[in-house]
């Protein structure tokens, strides 16, 4: 449990909505509206989260839950609970030191952290903040191919892990707040992956960047040209269907995320845990399947795994963590999560994370 001071009174922390509640209270408005932004209606957004509690658990019983494990590995490393954090931008808007106090947070755990392209702080920064921590970088293709090229280049040489390439943003979905709060970076912060790129622009700005930088043209030929350009195996972030997993796997890649960008892209798009299982059907166990949108307690994280996916990752709950406490609200946000993973597994009969199978769901109609 954590607590916050609050004058005389104290607030407890102890699931992730109640960091929720806290970031909602301390965060300016418009950055608020920036973390929680979906598009359009949100519909997609709110149906990650209620996709989840429609789907019930089957436990069983007698079967000895003294000692747990939860760890498992990712592309082949070891981390400590199946539970990595996604790329979220502007870390530095929640918290000072931003996306530094994220990765050693996430180092101390030995869990698996997405760096964001749209970071706060720089891939240098971050790796010099947690030197051992175990990370992988988002990408996005940019009309400019050389800033792709660049950014590949920087994190496989400060020991990156994989490549997480971002899919389904060919042009950024309408997100209403955003646009009536006008939202722009404060001044003091930037994109700092791309210090110094832009200083000679002066027109329009997107979340950060000119606008019209990404690179509508995007296709499955782009996958080949990234591969020719690291060793590192990438993954790619911002598949829903069967049909585009299969193409994944011809593509060569060596996993997927299973994500709608936290229903900031698409509105109506299907809820991520209702696309999970044609998804891991579709592979095969060919490549890892992995998932983000919706994850906000330690059954969900069960549920995902029981549908096949190797890992979930979280988003916005980070930010939340950030806002309460900079790195220890990260920890806080993460040791939560992993508790009622743990908790989950054996109120369900599950010794560790092999014995998860699709035998423990049911999906059920509310």
């Amino acid at each position: 449990m954590f607590r916050s001071g609050q004058g005389d009174a104290e607030m407890s922390l102890i699931c992730l909505s109640d960091f929720e509640a806290y970031a909602k209270d301390h965060l300016p408005k418009a950055t608020w509206e920036y973390y929680a932004a979906g598009a359009d209606e949100c519909c997609t957004r709110d149906d990650n989260l209620l996709a989840f509690k429609r789907i019930r658990l089957r436990p069983r019983m007698l079967r000895d839950v003294s000692v747990m494990d939860t760890r498992t590995t990712v592309l082949g490393t070891e981390i400590s609970c199946p539970i990595g954090i996604a790329p979220t931008a502007f870390h530095c808007l929640a918290w000072p030191d931003g996306e530094m106090s994220t990765a050693r947070a996430a180092e101390s755990l030995n869990l698996c952290y997405v760096a964001s392209t749209y970071s706060t702080c720089s891939v240098e920064e971050i790796v010099t903040a947690a030197p051992d921590g175990f990370r992988w970088f988002q990408l996005y293709v940019y009309r400019d191919r050389k800033l792709s090229e660049q950014l590949v280049h920087r994190v496989e040489a400060l020991g990156f892990k994989a490549l997480v390439l971002t899919v389904d943003v060919p042009y950024t979905g309408k997100r209403r707040s955003d646009i009536r709060n006008n939202f722009r970076l404060p001044p003091h912060l930037k994109v700092k992956n791309f210090e110094g790129v832009f200083e000679e622009h002066y027109g329009p700005d997107n979340y950060g960047v000119p606008a019209n930088t990404l690179d509508p043209s995007i296709s499955w030929k782009d996958v080949y040209w990234l591969r020719s350009l690291t060793r590192l195996p990438i993954i790619i972030k911002g598949i829903l269907t069967k049909e585009d997993a299969e193409l994944a796997v011809e593509h060569g890649v060596q996993g997927i995320i299973v994500s709608n960008h936290g229903g900031r892209q698409l509105d109506g798009e299907l809820a991520t845990i209702d696309a999970l299982s044609e998804i891991v059907d579709a592979v095969q166990g060919r490549i890892e399947v992995y998932i983000d949108g919706g994850i906000r307690t330690g059954s969900d994280v069960l549920k995902a795994l029981a549908l096949g996916a190797k890992c979930v990752f979280i988003g916005r709950p980070i930010v939340w963590g950030l806002a309460y406490k900079g790195e220890e609200g990260v920890k806080g946000v993460l040791q939560i999560l992993t508790e009622e993973f743990r908790l989950s597994m054996a109120l369900s009969g599950c010794r560790n994370v092999s014995e998860i199978n699709r035998n423990l769901v049911q999906f059920s109609k509310l």
